[in-house]
């Protein structure tokens, strides 16, 4: 039996529609923002990766940082309730707890507000992915929860142009934010562009004081900037004491005051993370595991 020259086209049609079955890309599966309550954005299959256990501590153990503490809580728990709520920045001293911050809060807040609404979900979004906000934002527009998109140590080189779709989330655009998602960065810079780069913008430019507007217009997309500044003895040992309370690492106050100072002396610095690195140490010289 022959083949006919329709039959020939539909054949050759068919394996044609195979053939591009077989090297589309997999279909995007729908965000299901139900499986946890943190998520790591994964740009290149723009997927929400579920994440089981939060690297973080208690908010209570967070100490030398109350009115940042109380202001950031405050902004969370109004946007948590469908309340309006800023876009924050949380800038300044390296180790002083602005990412730690950001992670207390949103536990605390789920904690106390459990029983009133929907789980508030935590969306990290790395530094270089910044470009692909649009397509993490689609996929949060229309869902019943609120989230906060968080990118940790933000900031932008000199030849880097991906702050504009930054801006465009944050504040412009036609869709704009949707009203169920806020954006938390931490950076070690207040205007989040370096200077060398605004310079330049003025020195090039026909209309300097245009350029530097839009670099500074970006930092301005944040209705909160909260800064965090390098930590006083006092308050490095009260974060000291407060960790070693918590954890019940018993060892005598005038020991621990001298061996806490010694530490931040070899290390140059008082901060957080100096705090909890020696915490660590201690623990781990006394046997002691760092849980509860």
């Amino acid at each position: 039996m022959t083949t006919t020259a329709p039959d020939q086209t539909l054949a050759t049609l068919l394996r044609i529609a195979d053939a591009l079955e077989r090297i589309a890309p997999p279909r995007r599966k729908p965000a299901d923002l139900k499986a946890a309550d943190a998520f790591v954005w994964q740009a290149a299959g723009c997927e929400l990766v579920p994440v089981p256990k939060v690297n973080r501590v208690g908010l209570s153990l967070l100490r030398g940082v109350d009115r940042v503490r109380d202001t950031l809580a405050e902004n969370t728990e109004r946007f948590a309730k469908g309340l309006p709520a800023n876009n924050v920045l949380l800038w300044g001293a390296r180790g002083m707890g602005k990412s730690s911050l950001v992670k207390a809060v949103h536990a605390d807040t789920n904690q106390r507000l459990a029983r009133e609404m929907l789980p508030l979900k935590l969306i990290e979004i790395h530094r270089e992915d910044i470009e692909s906000l649009p397509a993490l934002m689609s996929q949060l527009r229309n869902d019943p929860h609120r989230a906060i998109v968080f990118c940790d140590d933000l900031s932008f080189d000199s030849d880097d142009t991906s702050y504009k779709s930054l801006k465009a989330v944050l504040d412009g655009g036609v869709e704009g934010r949707p009203d169920n998602v806020v954006f938390y960065a931490t950076s070690n810079r207040r205007h989040l562009l370096p200077r060398d780069m605004m310079d330049n913008e003025r020195s090039t430019s026909i209309n300097p004081g245009e350029a530097i507007e839009e670099k500074v217009s970006l930092s301005d997309r944040f209705g909160l900037w909260l800064g965090f500044h390098k930590c006083s003895q006092d308050e490095y040992l009260e974060m000291i004491n407060g960790y070693a309370s918590h954890f019940g690492l018993n060892v005598a106050a005038d020991e621990l005051r001298r061996d806490a100072l010694e530490w931040s002396t070899t290390r140059g610095s008082r901060s957080g993370r100096t705090a909890w690195q020696y915490i660590q140490d201690l623990a781990g010289r006394l046997g002691k595991r760092l849980e509860g």
